[in-house]
């Protein structure tokens, strides 16, 4: 297991660094911490040192009892120089929450407390976590701070999006959740149990050419199947994605694939797949397309039009048939009220898949084009209901229930 130095700055988000100790020293990892005295102000150097098993330190000039080993190992015969010794036996160097006041002074090289100092003493993995206002998190001075340092090779762990700490604010700059921040320090050593784990990710909805202009098409964003992606990709996962007409950001850890059509849907998969040893079928296919495209663009006039329509194939179906032995093959069942669960556990079986995701897009608020969603998982071996949440949280929930197939 390794050894996991963390830098918590001061904000409201530093109750989940309390949270984040726990599952990694839970995962057998030794864990260290430093607070700059801002986040003392939040949380208290007893709560850490409890969970860690180790004293906390804030200053280069206090006495470490440990003199920089990590819990479990031997104590060294002097007394090293605090900012380097912790650091410099780190695997790797996590900063969550990072506000907006550290991210500038790492991205100028500051080091005027024990954080940043470590920071800059360092030679292992760095990863930052920024959680703040979403107005500070935009700014052009932050956004040229996180820019600077993914060119120095840190790796930033993206805020998500949700309530904020200021009453009644909502938006971008909440602190990653704490399996995520666990899951790319693994990542980033390699060490995590997605590591090598091929995952094929298929997002976004086709659209079907009726004429030059038009199309046959759906709602969807391709928000949930992009997330898998991002958590995939965190837990160290080789991730392709085929991206079905998605106009969200493209996330560098991540390859893309860009098709348009059911059919370039298909023949992308048909590639793709056959490398994958996790396959995530999220987009929303069209069941029909025109039998002919027209030409140039279609006039209009006050006549009827009745255009003749065509199936697209199965391509769920066709992958799970051709399917590699250890393969493990998602599915999801966007269904319209009444009987939508009956009609997305017969999808299981008839596809034969291993997990088909149900939800109801009757409801209103989620599914298609929301931020949010909740879904029924569906396996051979029972259900189990997530409860409505960001699609970014269900995406880690989605891949917690692949693993244990994958298991």
């Amino acid at each position: 297991m390794a050894r996991l130095l963390l830098g918590v700055s001061g904000g409201i988000a530093a109750y989940k660094a309390l949270e984040f100790v726990r599952l990694a020293t839970g995962a057998g990892h030794a864990v260290r911490v430093i607070e700059t005295a801002s986040a003392k102000r939040f949380v208290g150097a007893a709560s850490f040192a409890a969970l860690s098993g180790a004293p906390v330190l804030t200053s280069e000039f206090e006495r470490d009892p440990l003199r920089g080993a990590f819990p479990g190992e031997p104590l060294p015969e002097h007394d090293p120089a605090s900012h380097l010794a912790l650091v410099a036996a780190a695997d790797a160097y996590l900063i969550a929450p990072a506000s907006a006041n550290t991210i500038a002074k790492l991205a100028a090289g500051i080091a005027d407390n024990l954080l940043t100092s470590a920071a800059l003493a360092a030679d292992c993995p760095v990863l930052v976590a920024p959680a703040m206002n979403s107005r500070m998190l935009a700014h052009t001075a932050t956004q040229a701070n996180l820019a600077r340092l993914r060119e120095r090779g840190v790796t930033i762990i993206d805020p998500g999006t949700g309530r904020l700490a200021t009453h009644g604010e909502h938006g971008a700059g909440r602190l990653a959740e704490p399996a995520e921040l666990l899951a790319a320090c693994e990542a980033a050593l390699g060490k995590g149990p997605w590591s090598g784990v091929r995952v094929l990710v298929t997002a976004g909805g086709t659209r079907e050419p009726i004429d030059a202009v038009r199309f046959i098409g759906n709602r969807s964003s391709g928000r949930t199947g992009f997330a898998i992606a991002d958590a995939a990709a965190a837990r160290g996962a080789e991730v392709r994605v085929i991206a079905a007409n998605v106009g969200l950001a493209r996330n560098p850890r991540v390859g893309y694939v860009e098709v348009t059509t059911a059919a370039e849907l298909a023949e992308a998969c048909a590639v793709e797949a056959t490398h994958a040893d996790v396959i995530v079928m999220c987009a929303a296919v069209a069941d029909y397309r025109p039998a002919s495209k027209l030409d140039g663009k279609l006039e209009r006039s006050d006549a009827s039009l009745t255009l003749e329509l065509e199936g697209t194939g199965d391509i769920l179906a066709t992958i799970a048939q051709r399917r590699r032995p250890g393969q493990v093959i998602v599915g999801f069942a966007a269904e319209h009220g009444d009987g939508g669960l009956e009609r997305a556990r017969a999808k299981l079986e008839r596809k034969q898949v291993d997990l088909i995701a149900y939800n109801d897009i009757a409801q209103e608020g989620i599914g298609f084009d929301a931020e949010e969603n909740e879904l029924t998982l569906i396996t051979t071996g029972g259900e189990r209901q997530l409860e409505r949440a960001p699609k970014r949280l269900l995406a880690q929930q989605l891949l917690d229930a692949v693993a244990a197939l994958r298991a």
